[in-house]
């Protein structure tokens, strides 16, 4: 069992292309909305509202963060599928974290757009080839082609990873 309270699954691995790898990402994919819908079932507002560690968000910038970054996400999904080589616009992700919608919408709104985008990123990813995923866009903050397998591959864990930060919050 991992203590680490930031990285409680671990880092992200990244593997090279297979059909059993790609179905595990679908499945983490399709899977998320409702590890979600369990890991909030019995938090009340004040654990929603307190960093799961010192220094680190709380449950519900998490939530908010996740549908930001997923849904960012599907959008160079689409884009590196329909364009040759696009480059992508980075965002600050603890920015976001501390924008006004965070602050006062509930977590169960973005809790429910998970639920739509994911239901749609599945349909999206579930008949790419093996060529479909090594094309790729440029990231810029990174300095660096991206491809998509490896984007797959990150948000598969990043969805666990965040999950479990939260669940690590159960009273």
């Amino acid at each position: 069992m991992n203590t680490d309270l930031q990285y409680p699954i671990g880092r992200v691995q990244l593997l090279e292309y297979s059909d059993i790898v790609k179905d595990n990402c679908l499945k983490a994919i399709q899977g998320l909305p409702i590890q979600l819908d369990y890991a909030v079932e019995n938090l009340n507002d004040t654990h929603l509202h307190t960093p799961y560690r010192d220094g680190g968000w709380t449950p519900n910038q998490i939530i908010h963060h996740l549908a930001d970054s997923h849904m960012n996400a599907f959008i160079r999904f689409k884009l590196a599928l329909h364009e040759e080589h696009p480059t992508v616009k980075p965002y600050d992700q603890n920015v976001w974290a501390e924008t006004i919608d965070v602050k006062n919408v509930p977590c169960n709104v973005s809790i429910t757009l998970i639920h739509a985008l994911h239901r749609r990123w599945e349909a999206l990813l579930q008949p790419l080839t093996k060529e479909d995923f090594m094309r790729s866009f440029y990231h810029p903050e990174q300095a660096r082609d991206i491809k998509l397998w490896e984007v797959l591959q990150y948000y598969a864990w990043h969805g666990k990873h965040h999950a479990a930060q939260i669940t690590n919050c159960k009273p």
